[in-house]
């Protein structure tokens, strides 16, 4: 049952599993927000108990869902919206200081595989000042305050043969930055949500664990500085598409009468055999299977552009 569980990084999406099967979490709450001219909603959850990140399977804290439809649209202006809310978010989440604040912006994933490639190309497009001040000062951009924003793309261990952790913990080490920011491609439950939805939270990121490719945590824990991340879900499980595909299938055969029948066969299937299912229709060629929109190429370098752009906007 778990190989087959549908998997999401998306706390939103793990919240309406609880929902579907009308269970209630208690120690975590939830607040909408809708911008109707932008068409931009805003989900804040907090999971403030550790019963409640247990039943959640995801640590305390606090985690936004910026949801929008048009997000995969070539419209700048709009765009640039998102942008500016996301720089909303991003502030709100930043650790006050009243003089410079240091920032590291890691960029985790692998650049030669376009879904996974999000966290390097919005590096690729920040705006990077530490090297500059502390060469020039903060006068060499004709500001009273300038933030010292420094990058980094580790890269991930079939490249380097070390843990993203292991090497950006080095560089917290030497530069002793005052907050990193992770960028990562996420895994979502619903394929509406692809290339459409970007999640930050405070609690920090688990490279690949939405794809069960588990390395090494990026915490306030095992950083020693706190760790807001930021990730957009690039790619959805192949067991997902099969159990949606089942679902609206047997919605299908309800309405023929000649397949009525066999309809309320499937339907009288629980969860469990449902996956089990599931796991016939998969196994063994393409249970571990990982599916991406054919126009993925566009998205990530538009949202890349988005992203690098409000956290651009965030720290001037």
């Amino acid at each position: 049952m778990n190989q087959f569980q549908v998997r999401t990084d998306l706390a939103l999406e793990t919240r309406e599993k609880f929902e579907e099967d009308n269970v209630e979490i208690k120690g975590v709450w939830v607040e909408e927000e809708y911008r109707e001219k932008s068409e931009i909603k805003i989900t804040t959850m907090v999971i403030e108990t550790e019963n409640g990140a247990k039943a959640m399977g995801k640590p305390k804290g606090t985690y936004i869902t910026l949801e929008a439809a048009n997000m995969d649209c070539q419209d700048e202006d709009y765009h640039r919206e998102i942008s500016l809310e996301l720089a909303k978010i991003i502030k709100k989440l930043l650790p006050r200081k009243e003089e410079t604040l240091s920032v590291l912006v890691a960029g985790l994933g692998n650049r030669e595989v376009t879904p996974d490639a999000l966290g390097p190309r919005v590096v690729d497009n920040m705006l990077i000042t530490r090297h500059v001040l502390k060469e020039f000062g903060k006068y060499a951009f004709g500001e009273d305050e300038v933030n010292a924003v420094s990058g980094i793309v580790p890269g991930v261990m079939a490249q380097t043969g070390m843990e993203s952790q292991e090497i950006i913990r080095g560089v917290v080490d030497e530069t002793k930055p005052d907050v990193m920011i992770a960028i990562d491609a996420l895994a979502a439950r619903s394929t509406r949500r692809l290339s459409r939805t970007i999640q930050i939270t405070d609690t920090g990121i688990n490279p690949g664990s939405g794809v069960g490719n588990h390395r090494h945590g990026l915490s306030e824990k095992t950083m020693g500085i706190p760790v807001i991340a930021i990730g957009v879900p690039t790619v959805v499980d192949a067991a997902t598409i099969v159990n949606d595909t089942m679902h609206t299938l047997i919605q299908a055969m309800e309405e023929n009468s000649h397949l009525k029948t066999l309809s309320t066969g499937l339907n009288a299937l629980n969860d469990m055999e449902k996956y089990e299912l599931i796991r016939e229709l998969l196994s063994p060629q393409l249970n571990t299977m990982f599916v991406t929109p054919k126009d993925i190429d566009e998205s990530v370098k538009r949202l890349s552009y988005t992203l690098s752009e409000g956290l651009n906007i965030a720290f001037a």
